[in-house]
């Protein structure tokens, strides 16, 4: 079924691509960027190998646990050790950051221009970079709040101060016992606003993104429309690659284009509407700047 769907073909070399797409993005009614975890990648924000090690040798050691994401899933023993853990990954993806080269770069290719950031990103790396907050829909969560894990009630917290606390005051991979957070309204314990099953908490931020996310669609669907997707894998298509390749197929006026190394990939029949760079995000943001 993949291989009757998808195709990795788009005329053009690299350099013919890159000023096909420099001109869409200057001659576009509306950019929607679509921006999945290889755009972090590319910023320097990997989850495994010499990074992951000098934040959590001591996890891998006694745990076996090999890289940032599977981590995060892993049924650590207790609740002290648990936000060891998690104040680890949120510190040093949140706080401990300053803003990647690739998301600048694309910040001053849609400076002044008509555009909105749809993401699944969690790392707040536009928000840093200096984007527009309203042009943003960042839609599975964020590093920096909390939720009830019940939840409750649909609201979220904001953690950097607890974090801080967390990681100054951690000993032999254990959190203060105090410092374990607990819902304001029930009690039960906190856990991380990121969507991994249906107890996400989509709060009134959330909601409005959406409704700016959706007006900007119905404002611009049917104009010459530039979809430009960043670094988007496979665990998530419904969100950004197939409501893309979907609105591309729609709308003859409109272009897609993907930029992933490995992936770069669209549907059979959209060859001659898509930009297909199979590259680093980094190098490709550079150079069309």
């Amino acid at each position: 079924m993949f291989s009757k769907t998808w195709t990795s073909k788009s005329t053009g070399d690299y350099s013919q691509k890159i000023e096909r797409l420099k001109a869409e993005i200057q001659g576009a009614d509306a950019i929607l960027i679509g921006a999945g975890s290889g755009l972090s990648t590319s910023a320097g924000l990997t989850y495994g190998g010499e990074r992951f090690l000098k934040y959590f040798s001591d996890f891998h050691e006694k745990y076996g646990i090999t890289d940032m994401y599977s981590g995060g899933f892993y049924p650590i023993p207790s609740p002290e050790e648990y936000w060891a853990w998690w104040s680890r990954h949120i510190y040093y993806n949140r706080y401990d950051v300053t803003p990647g080269k690739p998301y600048a770069d694309l910040l001053e290719l849609v400076r002044g221009r008509n555009y909105f950031v749809l993401t699944t990103n969690v790392d707040h790396q536009f928000q840093l970079a200096g984007f527009d907050k309203v042009r943003l829909f960042y839609t599975q969560g964020d590093y920096g709040l909390w939720q009830c894990s019940e939840p409750c009630h649909q609201a979220t917290y904001d953690n950097e101060a607890v974090v801080r606390r967390m990681i100054a005051e951690q000993v032999d991979m254990r959190v203060p016992s105090e410092l374990i957070p607990r819902c304001p309204k029930c009690g039960k314990p906190m856990t991380m606003n990121l969507r991994c099953d249906n107890r996400f908490v989509q709060d009134a931020g959330w909601y409005a993104a959406a409704r700016r996310y959706e007006e900007f669609l119905h404002r611009h669907r049917n104009g010459r429309i530039l979809f430009l997707e960043l670094g988007v894998g496979g665990n998530t298509p419904g969100i950004i690659k197939v409501p893309f390749l979907r609105m591309t197929a729609q709308n003859p006026r409109a272009t897609y284009a993907c930029v992933n190394l490995g992936e770069a990939i669209t549907m059979r029949g959209l060859e001659e509407q898509s930009i297909l760079l199979d590259a680093d995000i980094g190098v490709v943001l550079s150079d069309l700047r």
